[in-house]
């Protein structure tokens, strides 16, 4: 079989062209052997050397858009899932004062032992600070190592040393101030920032809420939390609206939440259509009979609505260039389909205007466009990851 690195080295420049107006672009047909333009004779010959419509088309998997593929391609609604790993994480969490940090330590029945927090001063102020070194200062027992241990070991520690010139000291110790840790959430929240590591277990919801939300240009779909030199992808919109607490996790300090923009989450709509553009994808997902009403409907006098055609980008290791799925909407029910069949980022649906006779003609000429397509759209995120 050829190999499928040529078409995607021809796809760039048959982007520029579709893209700047040829005669695949919106609103055109596809030019038989007499036109000019991209598919002039001299174009075509190149063309059809390189590639036949028949070598092509073994790089393609076809299907008719039908009740029983609806069925086949639905997702199945996600259950509100327990996500028992998260919760044991939530139980065993304890916090780890870091240099940075300032500790609050009293020892009742020793006022002398307390620095008082009066109405000019507040805990933080009046509190112990944890130094460079991760030490602090504390009366009578001197500099005590604290960085890196839990407040239970810091007051258990503190208690023996002083029990040394106090009778059954009785010492309680709390964190003032939360300065030594904190996760970094970027991206399409309303504030992105720094939010602090405290005593209480923060999840990935719970940061991102710490950054004022999500913002409008968020993509649900796409949260990267790197956690040194993992990353692991999470999706919000099963978080949100199915409860999915799988998608869910106990954060550590130093991870980065990032939050992708909305803006590479969109479906392209061409040919005989009255608005052929891009369109975005909303947090509720989007379908083709969406997609048509978006852009106005098809061109009554032009369209040939049997060859309605959605074109999907094949995995990368499937030997594919697409996934061509067509719809016959010569019957007004088949709009019911429409409406039942999911659109994914990128997809391109394309309403021609030839006779669905030549409808594998059809498809060879997008090809490579469509590859194309492809190949910008992966560039694009290999550059933002």
């Amino acid at each position: 079989m050829t190999s499928i690195l040529k078409p995607q080295v021809m796809a760039v420049t048959l982007l520029t062209l579709l893209l700047g107006g040829c005669s695949l672009a919106p609103g055109g047909h596809i030019p038989d052997d007499s036109s000019g333009g991209l598919f002039s004779d001299d174009n075509r010959n190149a063309y059809e050397q390189e590639f036949s419509e028949a070598e092509l088309m073994k790089l393609v998997d076809l299907y008719q858009i039908s009740p029983m593929l609806l069925s086949e391609l639905a997702q199945k609604p996600s259950k509100p899932a327990f996500n028992s790993a998260l919760e044991q994480a939530r139980s065993n969490y304890d916090y780890t004062v870091g240099r940075g940090d300032i500790l609050n330590i009293t020892v009742w029945n020793h006022p002398e032992l307390t620095i008082p927090a009066g109405s000019m001063r507040s805990a933080e102020e009046a509190g112990n600070w944890v130094h460079n070194d991760g030490t602090i200062f504390y009366p009578y027992i001197g500099e005590v190592e604290v960085a890196g241990m839990k407040v239970t070991e810091i007051r258990d520690m503190i208690t023996r040393r002083l029990a040394k010139y106090i009778e059954s000291p009785q010492v309680d110790v709390t964190v003032a101030a939360f300065r030594s840790q904190r996760v970094y959430v970027t991206g399409a929240v309303n504030q992105p920032g720094t939010v602090p590591v405290t005593n209480v277990p923060m999840t990935l919801i719970e940061a991102v809420n710490a950054a004022g939300g999500l913002s409008e240009a968020a993509n649900w779909n796409r949260v990267t939390l790197t956690r040194g030199d993992r990353k692991l992808d999470f999706n919000l919109r099963e978080l949100y609206q199915s409860g999915n607490t799988d998608q869910n996790i106990l954060l550590q300090t130093n991870d980065v939440v990032h939050v992708a923009r909305n803006d590479d989450n969109k479906i392209f709509v061409l040919g005989e259509v009255r608005e052929p553009k891009s369109y975005m994808i909303g947090q509720s997902g989007i379908t083709l009979a969406e997609a048509l009403a978006d852009a106005g409907g098809w061109q009554e006098l032009s369209a040939d609505v049997s060859g309605i055609f959605v074109i999907r980008g094949a995995e990368a290791d499937s030997g594919k260039i697409a996934k061509v799925y067509q719809l016959n909407a010569e019957n007004a029910v088949a709009l019911v389909m429409a409406e039942q069949f999911e659109l994914q980022q990128r997809d391109i649906v394309y309403v021609t205007a030839a006779p669905i006779s030549r409808w594998n003609r059809v498809i060879s000429q997008l090809l490579p466009s469509v590859t194309g397509l492809y190949s910008v759209g992966r560039f694009s995120d290999e550059i933002s990851n």
